[in-house]
């Protein structure tokens, strides 16, 4: 049976990574969505995008951009972007490929350069950090849909009805947050807390740190309470 997973934001946090997709043991049949931020703030972006690039030959992957990708393209353009970006994980990032922009594989940035704003299923749509509930996936606001988060506009339903899986607004207990249209699965993996995947038809989720250390769990009933605050 296929299944439809999605993992939050990974934040150079290889070791979770690797112990994730070894529990979650992908098929062929299986759709991995990516929810970005894939590098910044954690140890080992570079290993983190090999990780993926390998994963592309196991199962569909859909891998989309956060705003911590967009920032590493725009620093690697430019000086003052450039600091920008170091100074918001970015150091991270680049000491993890030796400290050099030169030795990013230009294989790593192809990857990158074709992650996806938004991914969309019958059921469920999917997309880094917020949306406008009465705006069509395509059109949305590239500010809102990378940069804003759940708690500074928490939105309501998606006016195509879809459950929507976003990222971005970090849960530093390590607890998926469902409100019923929405669930916050970025969980904290880089400030110690743990990195999810879930199935997003099932609600089984599967949750791995830094350490390595594993746990599985079930998506708990909706909330009624507003999201809390950010970390930023």
């Amino acid at each position: 049976m296929s299944r439809t997973i999605a993992i939050g934001d990974i934040h150079g946090c290889a070791t979770a990574l690797s112990r994730i997709l070894q529990e979650v043991t992908p098929q062929n049949s299986d759709t991995i969505v990516g929810i970005g931020d894939y590098v910044d703030r954690g140890l080992d972006s570079n290993r983190v995008i090999e990780i993926l690039i390998e994963l592309v030959g196991q199962c569909e992957l859909v891998p989309l951009i956060g705003n911590h990708e967009l920032m590493m393209f725009k620093g690697l353009r430019g000086k003052q972007d450039y600091e920008f970006w170091l100074s918001h994980g970015g150091s991270q990032t680049l000491a993890s490929y030796g400290g050099q922009v030169e030795n990013i594989p230009p294989t790593h940035l192809t990857f990158l350069s074709h992650c996806q704003k938004f991914h969309e299923t019958e059921t469920h749509l999917f997309l880094h950090a917020n949306y406008v509930p009465q705006i069509p996936l395509h059109q949305q606001p590239e500010e809102i849909v990378f940069w804003e988060h759940i708690t500074e506009r928490p939105p309501s339903p998606h006016q195509s009805g879809k459950v929507a899986v976003v990222g971005h607004t970090p849960q530093v207990d390590g607890e998926v947050r469902n409100f019923g249209h929405l669930q916050i699965i970025d969980t904290f993996c880089y400030g110690d807390g743990w990195l999810t995947a879930m199935d997003v038809e099932t609600g089984k989720i599967w949750q791995a740190n830094n350490n390595g250390d594993f746990r599985e769990t079930e998506l708990g009933e909706p909330e009624t309470s507003p999201p809390p605050p950010a970390v930023h």
